[in-house]
């Protein structure tokens, strides 16, 4: 296209992308190339020369590559994919181990990373990251001083959700919580506790991991080791249904016996029965803006929290 327009190729690109000098003879006759041509930006070479990268890498945490499967993951792959193809840039997705965090290493130097957005992010694994990818990294949860958090203020939801139940009578509440590994669920946790000492309350907290099937088994452990327990709350919506599902199992009748709430507010949340009381997480706002700040390279307060609100159902 610039031998076409008899420019060096140095004027056609700036010419092509706006950027930098050009005369009005120069501009016309690339101009005119263009036309003539049907030249279309390569958008890969683009970013190949000006180092930006051709690639969103969305990078997820897990004990195991199952993790990939999580309905939370495909929400912010979904909303990943939409903001870089508005930027003409691809999408990929990866596992790296719990066990193995200098993995997230060797993906953020890998060739044509434009960007990395890491989701369930651990310290360890951040710290892993090159000083040359400043700038150009997030974390879905909690973030590092050179990497800018984006997550959902689950302190602020956690206390709605437990104050609303303190609020109709419950007093003996007990928490299924997230992965003990998971740094962001401990606002969470310190939230629960706060409401719970001040309505003069004992802390109920027992493990969980975000999946259903640890809700049917906590349904269990709550019920044996505290059978006078009123309430449950689990931080994550897929928790609270197999929380009903193992409340159901024992004969514990929801919410006459023991409200249930959880957190999410999921697409299923409102399909259960009883339908499940719960707090919103805006995860698609989440993780746009995380994938327009290593992309746009915008600036961006250390960490940027999205509220929650409560949704009220049959559940509590």
């Amino acid at each position: 296209m610039a031998r076409a327009a008899g420019v060096s190729r140095a004027t056609a690109s700036r010419v092509v992308t706006g950027q930098g000098p050009a005369s009005a003879r120069a501009r016309d006759r690339v101009a005119t190339a263009v036309a003539e041509l049907g030249y279309v930006p390569d958008a890969a070479a683009r970013a190949l020369a000006s180092r930006s990268g051709t690639r969103l890498a969305i990078a997820v945490i897990g004990r195991t590559a199952a993790v990939l499967g999580d309905p939370y993951v495909g929400r912010v792959l979904t909303t990943a994919a939409h903001i870089a193809a508005e930027r003409e840039v691809g999408v990929s997705l990866h596992w790296v181990p719990l066990n193995a965090p200098v993995t997230l290493a060797g993906l953020a130097g890998s060739r044509g990373l434009g960007g990395l957005v890491v989701v369930n992010p651990t310290r360890p694994a951040l710290e892993t990251v090159p000083r040359a990818l400043r700038g150009r990294v997030a974390a879905i949860g909690v973030g590092t001083r050179d990497v800018p958090s984006f997550d959902v203020d689950n302190r602020t939801g956690t206390d709605g959700v437990v104050r609303h139940l303190v609020s109709t009578g419950r007093r003996r509440i007990a928490m299924v919580t997230g992965p003990s590994w998971l740094p962001c669920g401990d606002r969470a946790v310190e939230a629960y506790r706060r409401v719970m000492q001040d309505c003069g309350s004992e802390t109920r907290v027992v493990a969980g991991d975000f999946t259903a099937a640890r809700g049917v088994t906590a349904a269990a452990e709550i019920m044996s080791r505290w059978p006078d327990t009123d309430a449950v709350f689990a931080l994550s919506d897929l928790t609270a249904l197999g929380v009903l599902d193992g409340l159901h199992a024992l004969g514990v009748q929801v919410p006459a016996d023991v409200a249930v709430a959880g957190f999410d507010d999921i697409a299923f949340a409102c399909l259960s029965r009883p339908a499940l009381t719960t707090s919103t997480h805006p995860v698609e706002e989440i993780a746009a803006a995380a994938a327009r700040a290593v992309l746009d390279h915008d600036g961006r307060d250390p960490v940027t929290f999205f509220p929650s609100r409560l949704v009220v159902r049959e559940s509590a």
